[in-house]
């Protein structure tokens, strides 16, 4: 294998491309820098409702190789202990490089006994390669680890190597017991849940939020942003997407009860000796980061877990047909940033989607169903 040395643009997380913008949020909380390397200043609206304290409980977790903010109206300090306990735990759970994870347990032997979370996560993994056409799938971990981009050590594999790593990638090939809740894995085959494990721990944190009274509250998990109902006051929360070519955002998003989460191949990659940029969004049908003329996706929906499978997909998909896939489904939203620097949005954004500056000669186009 040929090594790169050049290495450039790298940060801790996948998908960390939504710069939170959340105009409103709350006052006094200052600014914390994410896993992208931004800053984001939030600002809270004085007007909130009388039975909602106007200072909701915060608090911030570094888990899965970024920063997690976690904001909650009327909860206290032991329901956000009880979150950050329970990022914690999926955390162990879900890293293939813990050797004391479920996760490394299964790639390592093959086979292995898990847990509720890593089962729902089998399932979903299993459930999104179906319809996604195999262009989400969770077996792809051989092929990031050969590109070095588990380990940091970039490198660009041999045909043959890929070749032969290409053979093991196959979410059907992945055998699931509900009844025992038993994986097993055929030879060679290994699972990396990284492409849905932040959008699944953020349903996870707004369902433990609303079952605890909880009716307005925002997760930001490394740039993805969750909301649980609309800020105390009744308004929509502002996300910022970010702009791919620039250190400032694009656009804002205005979403209630909704999940904003995107996929850009321009948070993590490395440059090769030869200028080319390989990045961390990978095409399981050739084993190489997927080149489709998109810069990122974003997708605007009900559930973290959903919206994660298609930021991912659709980018590897590329605009046409990623469009058609949005006409067929019909139950997300996205917002699509074309290497050209023109943005697509889908016809349910019309009327919540902002361009930042429109005097930067971007074409804004809306995909009619």
């Amino acid at each position: 294998m040929q090594k790169r040395n050049q290495i450039t643009g790298v940060s801790s997380g996948v998908k960390i491309a939504v710069l939170v913008m959340l105009l409103g949020l709350m006052a006094g909380c200052g600014s914390a820098s994410g896993a992208s390397g931004t800053s984001s200043t939030s600002t809270m609206s004085a007007d909130v409702s009388s039975d909602i304290t106007s200072t909701p409980a915060t608090t911030t977790v570094f888990a899965m190789d970024t920063v997690m903010q976690l904001t909650a109206y009327g909860g206290d300090d032991a329901l956000m202990q009880e979150a950050s306990d329970r990022i914690t735990a999926l955390d162990s759970l879900l890293s293939t490089t813990n050797p004391d994870s479920e996760i490394y347990a299964l790639n390592a032997q093959g086979t292995a006994t898990v847990s509720p979370d890593t089962a729902a996560l089998v399932e979903d993994g299993i459930k999104y390669g179906q319809l996604t056409g195999g262009l989400l799938d969770v077996t792809i971990y051989p092929v990031v680890r050969a590109w070095g981009f588990t380990t940091g050590e970039y490198q660009i594999p041999d045909a043959d190597t890929l070749t032969e790593l290409l053979k093991t990638v196959d979410y059907r090939s992945i055998s699931f017991d509900a009844d025992t809740s038993v994986v097993t894995l055929p030879e060679g085959v290994m699972v990396d849940f990284g492409s849905l494990a932040k959008g699944y721990t953020g349903d996870v944190l707004l369902k433990l939020f609303a079952d605890n009274g909880i009716t307005s509250a925002m997760v930001n998990l490394g740039g993805n942003v969750q909301t649980l109902g609309a800020k105390p006051d009744g308004s929509a929360w502002r996300v910022g997407i970010e702009d791919p070519s620039g250190d400032d955002y694009l656009g804002i998003v205005s979403v209630v009860n909704k999940t904003v989460i995107t996929s850009g191949g321009y948070e993590r990659y490395f440059t090769g000796d030869d200028g080319t940029v390989y990045w961390h969004i990978f095409d399981p049908r050739t084993g190489y980061p997927a080149k489709t003329g998109l810069l990122s996706v974003s997708i605007i929906t009900d559930t973290g877990i959903y919206a994660e499978a298609l930021s991912t997909s659709l980018f590897v998909m590329g605009l046409d047909q990623a469009s058609d896939f949005w006409r067929e489904h019909r139950d997300f939203e996205a917002v699509f940033i074309t290497e050209d620097g023109d943005v697509y949005i889908t016809s349910g954004l019309e009327n919540s989607f902002t361009l930042s500056d429109t005097d930067t000669g971007r074409t804004l186009t809306v995909i009619q169903p």
